[in-house]
């Protein structure tokens, strides 16, 4: 029974979350303050769920770390994403190799 109750204000709690702001904000949002702040909710959300997992997906903070450095040069310079991810990828397989070796 208390599965039902559980399932039951989880809907109701996402529910509510979706349905509020469409019923609070019905106008338009006239402040450029607010609007330039909710603008920048994705990306600031995404980059907090995506940013833990580049550093521990190796399980070596140090390779990870590599990893970002090398994306982050190659982004600033202007190159694609799949020229980044390749980078990066290249880049954190070396350090695993190095690492590894030094470890020995």
């Amino acid at each position: 029974m208390s599965e039902y109750v559980y399932i039951a204000v989880m809907a109701l709690t996402t529910y509510l979350i979706r349905m509020l702001p469409l019923t609070l904000f019905q106008k338009e949002i006239k402040s450029r303050f607010l609007r330039s702040f909710l603008a920048y909710v994705p990306c600031a959300c995404l980059t907090a769920m995506t940013f833990p997992a580049i550093l521990y997906a190796t399980g070596n903070l140090l390779s990870g770390a590599v990893g970002l450095g090398v994306a982050v040069v190659l982004a600033f310079r202007g190159k694609g994403l799949v020229t980044v991810a390749a980078g990066s990828c290249a880049a954190v397989f070396l350090a695993e190799r190095i690492l590894s070796l030094l470890a020995l």
